[in-house]
């Protein structure tokens, strides 16, 4: 009772807005077809582990203002938005198990970390889908390799706006010793998410659930 007592405001609105998030995008399917699909259990499983591990590898001058890879648009366009915020809730609960966020931050880690970036990331795989050319390299560059780019350095700046709004940090701390150094993670990001889905969409096309072949490699496109 007495952690509960401590958590923040900013750290209490964090866990209720997560909570209601997860409510609100519970996926019907997930669970039925983790129980009757061996293969999608190895993935979701593994897009899980992955993800853990990208998030662990954790680097920053300063207590909290970590650098990790991301790898949410790979995670949005193989499972598409509302599954890829509930495989989330694994390498979060293990960020937490393991000591490397604190429980009390965790609804504010998972917004910024997990549930705004794979809205943001699908909403460009989104646009791409309806407004550009359905064609394999729009998917490779535009959804994947540009989305991820775009969607670290949304990333950063939401959650530098939530260190500086519960006044853990001055502004001028965020700047200089967060976002300067974060912002040179646009490209390794987006390289390591762009290899991930060509590798993917060339060899296993049926783990990227957003990937049509009619369409994407229709010659008449």
């Amino acid at each position: 009772m007495s952690d509960l007592a401590a958590l923040s405001g900013w750290q209490w609105l964090g866990w209720i807005v997560f909570v209601a998030v997860l409510y609100v995008t519970y996926p019907r399917e997930l669970f039925p077809k983790l129980r009757q699909e061996v293969g999608y259990q190895h993935l979701a499983f593994s897009s899980a582990v992955v993800l853990f591990v990208l998030w662990a590898l954790q680097a920053g001058i300063k207590e909290g203002l970590d650098i990790h890879f991301l790898g949410v648009t790979t995670l949005a366009l193989c499972h598409g938005w509302r599954i890829a915020i509930w495989i989330t809730t694994v390498p979060l609960t293990l960020m937490a198990v393991f000591g490397f966020v604190p429980l009390g931050d965790i609804g504010m880690t998972a917004l910024t970390t997990a549930v705004l970036p794979i809205l943001f990331s699908y909403a460009i795989f989104a646009l791409s889908y309806h407004y550009l050319t359905r064609h394999l390299f729009i998917y490779i560059f535009i959804a994947a390799f540009l989305g991820a780019a775009l969607t670290i350095v949304f990333q950063l700046s939401v959650s530098s706006l939530w260190y500086w709004a519960a006044d853990r940090y001055s502004w001028q701390e965020i700047v200089h010793n967060y976002l300067q150094i974060a912002l040179l993670m646009w490209f390794p990001e987006a390289l390591l998410n762009g290899m991930a889905v060509t590798v993917m969409a060339v060899y296993r096309p049926h783990w990227l659930r957003t990937f049509y072949d009619r369409e994407y490699l229709s010659p008449e496109r």
